[in-house]
C-alpha cells in the first residue's frame, strides 16, 4: 500500500513539475521578442476569432506560432475581445505586447483634409477614393452642407459616417456664427449667408481679403446691384461636377442659368461650393467699406474701388 502511495505521489509530482515546465515555457515564448523585422500594420476584421487572428499573425510572420499565441492568451490574458481596427505593431513585438495592443483598442488614426471651396460632388468623389474607408455614400449632400476641415478616422470607418460628421460640424458651426453675427446684415436666413460665403470662398483664397470681398457683395445687395461673380457662372455651367477647364468667354456671361449673377438679381438659389470657417466668418462680420468693385491685381490678390470709373482705371492698368 505504501509503495502504491509513493508511486502516486511520484507521478503527481512529476506531472505537476511537467505542467509547471510547460507553463513556464509557454510564458517565455509568449513574452519573448517576436520575429518581425520592421514596424508594420495589422487589421482585425469584425467578428474575427482568436484562432483566425493567430493564424493571420503567423502567416504575416509577426509571431512564430499561432497555437502558442492562443495558449498564451488563455493562460496569461483575461481573453478580452480583440477589438476591430488597424493596429501599428513595432518590430520585435512579443505576443504578449501584441495581445495588449489588440485588447486596448488603440487603433491607428488617419487624417483626411477637405479643402475649402470644393463642391459636394468633388468631396464625395474624394471620399469614395479612400481605400481605408468602407461602405457607400447614399447620395450627394446638398451644396454648402459640408464643413471643410481635417477629419480623423480609423481604418474601416464608413464613408457615410464621415459625411454625417461633416454635415453635423457645418450645422454646428454656422448656427454658432449666425448667433454671433454683426447687426444689419441683408440676410433673411442662414442659407443666404452660406450662399454668399460660398461665393466669397471661390472669389479669393486669401484669408485677409475675405471680409473685404464679402463687404463688396453685401454693399451691392443693399444697393440692389447684381453681384456679377464669375464663379457663379462657372457653377451654372458645370453644376459643381468638375472644373470648367477653360477661360470664361462672352457667351458664358450671357448664358441663362439660375446661377448667372450677371443676369439674375440677388443671390443664386443654392451655394456654389462648401465654404470654410473663415469665409463664413467674413460674410457675418464683413469689413466696413464703401467699395462696390474688385478685380484681380495680378499678384494673387485683388484691387478694390468705390466707383465704376476707379474700377475701370484699375482694369485698364
Amino acid at each position: 500500500m505504501r509503495k502504491l502511495l509513493n508511486l502516486f505521489l511520484y507521478i503527481s509530482l512529476s506531472g505537476l513539475l511537467a505542467m509547471i515546465f510547460c507553463i513556464s515555457w509557454i510564458y517565455k515564448d509568449f513574452t519573448r521578442d517576436g520575429p518581425l523585422n520592421s514596424n508594420t500594420t495589422f487589421y482585425i476584421e469584425k467578428g474575427s476569432s482568436i484562432s483566425f487572428i493567430g493564424k493571420a499573425l503567423e502567416d504575416a510572420q509577426i509571431i512564430d506560432n499561432s497555437l502558442l499565441f492562443k495558449l498564451g492568451l488563455r493562460l496569461f490574458s483575461d481573453l478580452k475581445v480583440m477589438k476591430t481596427g488597424e493596429y501599428r505593431i513595432l518590430a520585435k513585438s512579443s505576443s504578449a505586447s501584441i495581445a495588449n495592443i489588440f485588447q486596448s483598442g488603440a487603433t491607428q488614426i488617419h487624417s483626411f483634409t477637405i479643402a475649402e471651396g470644393l463642391t459636394s460632388n468633388e468631396i464625395v468623389k474624394l471620399i469614395r477614393g479612400r481605400n481605408n474607408l468602407t461602405g457607400v455614400i447614399s447620395q450627394v449632400p446638398k451644396e454648402g452642407s459640408l464643413l471643410p476641415e481635417t477629419y480623423y478616422f480609423s481604418y474601416g470607418d464608413s464613408r457615410q459616417s464621415l459625411i454625417t460628421r461633416m454635415k453635423r460640424d457645418m450645422k454646428g458651426l454656422i448656427s454658432k456664427l449666425w448667433a454671433e453675427r454683426a447687426t444689419g446684415l441683408p440676410f433673411r436666413s442662414i442659407e443666404e449667408a452660406v450662399i454668399l460665403a460660398s461665393i466669397v470662398e471661390k472669389e479669393t483664397g486669401k484669408v485677409e481679403e475675405r471680409a473685404h470681398v464679402a463687404a463688396v457683395f453685401i454693399n451691392r445687395i443693399r444697393k440692389g446691384m447684381r453681384l456679377q461673380s464669375d464663379p457663379t457662372i462657372i457653377y451654372g455651367i458645370t453644376k459643381g461636377k468638375g472644373n470648367l477647364r477653360r477661360e470664361l468667354n462672352r457667351s458664358d456671361l450671357a448664358k441663362k442659368t439660375p446661377f448667372n449673377t450677371y443676369l439674375i438679381n440677388g443671390l443664386p438659389p443654392t451655394p456654389i461650393a462648401n465654404p470654410g470657417r473663415e469665409a463664413l466668418k467674413a460674410v457675418l462680420h464683413p469689413r466696413k467699406t464703401n467699395d462696390f468693385y474688385f478685380v484681380a491685381n495680378g499678384k494673387g490678390g485683388h484691387a478694390f474701388s468705390e466707383t465704376l470709373d476707379a474700377h475701370n482705371q484699375i482694369v485698364r492698368k
